[in-house]
């Protein structure tokens, strides 16, 4: 103790200052330390929870980017098989339109062919009309002597008969 005293220590002094430092750890460590410890452990579970979070969300962020990848790659081959679709349609209908169009024409053309053939039998039979009259004319003109009726009928139509044949 002399050695304390010496130094120009108080006993009493250096145990009342240790008392109050005990007491000021005491109410440091249970006001001050363990609620600092206990927001750290707080901020530390939320940081890791934030991590774990966006981890998460990183994963999910890149499951929904392949299922996107996924969804664009499905949709062009079904856009793709449409288009394919409506080609063959197209063609198809095409060849459809064709034949129709042929089949129209070929039944224009049979039907013009047939009036055609209509307008050359009028033709023909004014051509044999016309013939005979330039044949009684003609043979009118030629005898010089008229003969009756029923004769110069009889004349004409073996004349357009034999014309005709």
């Amino acid at each position: 103790m002399e050695l304390l005293h010496a130094l120009g220590l108080d006993t009493k002094i250096l145990i009342a200052q240790l008392v109050n430092f005990a007491v000021l750890l005491f109410v440091l460590w249970k006001f001050g330390y363990r609620p600092l410890l206990k927001f750290l452990d707080e901020r530390q579970e939320k940081i890791e929870a934030g991590i774990k979070n966006a981890e998460a969300a990183e994963k999910r962020l890149h499951d929904i980017d392949d299922k996107e990848q996924t969804v664009l790659r499905q949709a062009q081959k079904e856009a793709q098989a449409l288009i394919e679709k409506t080609n063959e349609h197209l063609n198809q209908r095409k060849k459809e339109m064709m034949a129709k169009t042929k089949e129209e024409i070929a039944a224009i053309v049979k039907k013009t062919k047939e009036e055609l053939e209509v307008e050359k039998k009028i033709i023909f039979k004014n051509i044999k009309q016309e013939t005979a009259d330039l044949v009684v004319a003609a043979l009118g003109k030629i005898i010089s002597e008229k003969l009756d009726a029923s004769v110069d009928a009889e004349y004409v139509k073996k004349v357009i008969h034999d014309v005709s044949s």
